[in-house]
C-alpha cells in the first residue's frame, strides 16, 4: 500500500551502486529510512537537501524493512546563501540525533516544518535563527530551558564570540538530555561561517 505525507529531510546517504537511504522525519509516521532508487535521474538530488520539507509517496512503513519511496516533491523554497545551507545541515544532524523513533507527533512536525519554512524563506539576517530553534525545540521535546535559573542559554547574543559560547553550551544541554546525543559534526563548520 502506498502513503503520501508530508516530511522533513534529515540526511540522504548511499546504500548501494543503485540506492540510497533518506532518513526522514514525517508527519504520519514520526522517524523512517526510506530506500531511494534512480537517484540524480528519477530523483533530483536537490530536493533532498537537509532540513527541507518535501511531500513523499511511498510504502507504508513496516518494521520488516525500509520502505521505498516512490515520488517527492518539494515544499520549500531552495536557496544557495552557505549560512542557511550551514543552519540547515546543523539543524538536521540535531535533527537525526533526536528524533529516533518511528512514532507521529504532529505538533512537533508542525514546529519543525514552520522553522523550514522559517529558514529558507527569511529575508532578513539568519544569525541566531539555530539559536532560537535549539530552544524551541527543546521545550518541544519536554526539557525547556528554565530562563531564571539558566538566562544565559535563551538571551540571544550580540557578538559572534557569545553567539558560539551560547551554541557550545546549549549543546551541552541537549547532551544533559537526550540519551542519543552526540556533538554534531557540523557544529565547527556552522562556528566558522558565523567567525
Amino acid at each position: 500500500m502506498l502513503i503520501t505525507t508530508d516530511a522533513i529531510v534529515l540526511s540522504i546517504q548511499p546504500h548501494s551502486d543503485k540506492a540510497y537511504i533518506l532518513h526522514a522525519y514525517t508527519r504520519a509516521y514520526g522517524r523512517v529510512n526510506f530506500m531511494v532508487y534512480g537517484l540524480g535521474r528519477k530523483h533530483p538530488i536537490g530536493l533532498y537537501s537537509p532540513f527541507s520539507l518535501i511531500q513523499i509517496t511511498a510504502e507504508e512503513p513496516t518494521s520488516s524493512r525500509p520502505p521505498t519511496l516512490k515520488e517527492a516533491t518539494s515544499m520549500t523554497i531552495s536557496c544557495d546563501e552557505a549560512a542557511k545551507q550551514c543552519i540547515a545541515l546543523f539543524l538536521s544532524e540535531v535533527l537525526y540525533l533526536t528524533l529516533r523513533h518511528p512514532m507521529a507527533d504532529e505538533p512537533l512536525f508542525d514546529f519543525i516544518a514552520r522553522a523550514c519554512n522559517a529558514l529558507w524563506s527569511e529575508q532578513d539576517s539568519v544569525a541566531n535563527f539555530h539559536l532560537i530553534f535549539l530552544i524551541g525545540f527543546a521545550a518541544q521535546l519536554g526539557f525547556a530551558i528554565n530562563e531564571e535559573e539558566q538566562p544565559q542559554l535563551v538571551r540571544l547574543p550580540h557578538s559572534r564570540s557569545e553567539r558560539q559560547e551560547q551554541l557550545r553550551m546549549l549543546c551541552a544541554y541537549f547532551n544533559e538530555h537526550v540519551d542519543s546525543w552526540t556533538e554534531p559534526r557540523s557544529l565547527d563548520i556552522l562556528m566558522e561561517v558565523f567567525d
